[in-house]
């Protein structure tokens, strides 16, 4: 799977932008989505206007990760793994017997936008299994990006030359738009246009960058990791029914 998000949607951490990283637009002319396409006939594209666009393909799937796509109000979302804990997950949201793992995420991060009971952090820890997913709403031109905690699904970000933010689960796709500007997707933590990104095991602590060096001793995006000693402010979290909409700042 595939996703190219214009910067003024989601934008990227500043570790992950590396000078003179022999990246490429990504967006202009379709590019990266006609090399997808170049290397998955039949793939899929969903053109998401000025905001992006998302491709996927049933080529070459993993039998036990395989990926899934569906649009429910325009929500877009694009799924690959397994979640184990189903049932109980359509239970908490009221889905039916028919709804898959990608259904799931979407009215997960539905019950999260419309000022759901839980934070965010929550949200995605509730979901146990292997995974990754990445998530387009369109009404609120919003992203909302996680990784499970092992990094069971290969899943990888960069940033091309004009700062949008690309990401696939083909780290080839990635390197061919984003240059040296690439990095696996931290493990254990999910991203929104509004928050950036947290750990969803540690919410209350900082992520650090730590700068990537390739082989050639050139530093090429950065990995994040919980720092330990720094907390991040503002503890309290306002329920349902209050004034303020809580989940905008996550």
């Amino acid at each position: 799977m595939l996703a190219v998000f214009d910067k003024s949607v989601a934008k990227s951490p500043d570790a992950l932008q590396t000078p003179n990283s022999e990246s490429v637009n990504a967006l202009k002319d379709g590019f990266l989505a006609g090399h997808f396409s170049d290397l998955y006939p039949g793939s899929v594209t969903i053109n998401l206007g000025s905001s992006g666009f998302m491709a996927y393909t049933s080529d070459k799937q993993n039998p036990l990760l395989p990926r899934l796509f569906a649009v429910v109000d325009d929500i877009f979302c694009l799924f690959q793994g397994h979640i184990e804990n189903v049932a109980h997950l359509k239970q908490q949201y009221g889905l039916n017997k028919a709804a898959n793992e990608v259904i799931i995420v979407i009215e997960a991060y539905r019950t999260l936008r419309d000022r759901g009971p839980y934070p965010p952090d929550q949200v995605v820890k509730d979901i146990l299994g292997k995974f990754a997913f990445i998530l387009y709403d369109s009404s609120a031109k919003a992203t909302f990006l996680a990784a499970d905690a092992d990094g069971s699904v290969p899943f990888f970000w960069g940033t091309d030359a004009d700062g949008h933010l690309v990401l696939s689960t083909d780290s080839d796709i990635v390197k061919q738009g984003c240059g040296k500007s690439f990095a696996p997707f931290p493990k254990g933590c999910f991203f929104t246009s509004s928050g950036g990104l947290r750990s969803y095991e540690h919410p209350l602590n900082e992520l650090k960058p730590v700068p990537r060096v390739d082989s050639s001793g050139e530093v090429c995006g950065a990995t994040f990791k919980v720092d330990e000693e720094t907390k991040k402010g503002g503890t309290g979290m306002p329920r349902v029914g209050s004034a303020a909409n809580w989940s905008e700042h996550y």
